[in-house]
């Protein structure tokens, strides 16, 4: 086949005109964000047992057999445990049962109760005295993972601001505040279980963004070093143009592997790909139209002169 392999059907030179719908792309995302802040306010985050607090059950089996963990999930469900977790715990033959004990019942005695009749059902499982999760290690654990993205998040910026001049910092720092908020909106709009691999979602999440954030700015200084005299809307065009294919294949092939995954993964791991495969998606689009249409706004020292920032309706003139 003519066509084979199918990367030759993605044009190699394109002339998109990114810039000129800056304006419509700014207005998209901050209805976008009022959105979230609505959706904060009024429902806000599904908080998962990581950080509501619950009671946590951990499961054990002879070495010579290994848990079924969609017959214990099942099993675990069927005691009335209310948001019931099931996941592997390091060894085969090893699984944590977590859930949320009754709104003023006695945590201690549901856990033994439930502990009781999933044993009945797995002869030779044997359960240690469980373990239960209380609100202040809940809201200290909560508290720790949003300092971990803020910790990763001033590192990343750190680098971009010392890498490039201080208005590539302001986009990124703009750029990726988008992304997060955006994300976190999302699951709070859909109710998606907010939990530790949440966090873990997010960090990924930053650390792509800001990836994308760094090549599309080494593109754009590139251009501005062999393009001293022509605009910069033209350059930016110019540069996305560029790294168009680049971008088209690498997200592709991140969301071909996530998206087999958030199908055939299983409800424990939906949460956790589905703000990646989110995340991935919005870190693409605030990388063309966040980040760089703040670095038209405020301008940029090309040479030896300081370039003279436009005004926010100059974007939309073609």
């Amino acid at each position: 086949m003519a066509a084979w392999p199918l990367i030759r059907l993605i044009p190699r030179s394109t002339h998109y005109r990114f810039v000129r719908w800056a304006p419509v792309a700014a207005v998209i995302s901050l209805v976008l964000i009022l959105g979230s802040g609505v959706s904060f306010f009024t429902q806000g985050l599904n908080l998962g047992i990581d950080f509501k607090g619950g009671v946590a059950l951990e499961a054990r089996t002879p070495a010579t057999a290994p848990i079924d963990l969609d017959k214990l999930r099942a099993v675990a469900k069927s005691t009335g445990a209310h948001d019931v977790q099931v996941q592997g715990f390091g060894a085969p033959n090893s699984a944590m049962v977590r859930f949320l004990p009754t709104e003023g019942g006695n945590a201690q005695v549901e856990a033994n109760r439930i502990k009781s009749e999933i044993i009945a059902k797995f002869p030779g499982m044997t359960m240690p005295a469980p373990t239960v999760i209380g609100a202040k290690v809940s809201g200290e654990l909560l508290m720790g993972g949003f300092k971990a993205l803020g910790i990763a998040l001033l590192l990343m910026l750190g680098y971009i601001w010392f890498r490039f001049q201080w208005q590539f910092g302001v986009g990124a720092v703009v750029a990726v505040f988008h992304d997060i908020i955006l994300t976190l909106g999302v699951l709070s709009v859909m109710q998606i279980e907010f939990s530790m691999t949440s966090v873990a979602a997010l960090l990924t999440v930053i650390g792509y963004s800001m990836n994308e954030k760094v090549i599309t700015f080494d593109r754009l200084k590139e251009n501005l070093r062999k393009y001293k005299s022509t605009p910069l809307r033209e350059i930016i065009d110019l540069s996305e143009n560029e790294r168009l294919s680049r971008t088209i294949i690498t997200g592709s092939t991140a969301l071909l592997a996530l998206g087999g995954t958030m199908i055939f993964g299983g409800p424990v791991l939906f949460p956790l790909v589905f703000t990646m495969v989110f995340g991935i998606i919005i870190g693409t689009y605030s990388s063309i139209y966040i980040a760089l249409p703040i670095i038209l706004v405020w301008g940029l020292k090309r040479g030896d002169e300081e370039a003279k920032p436009i005004k926010l309706g100059a974007a939309s003139r073609p």
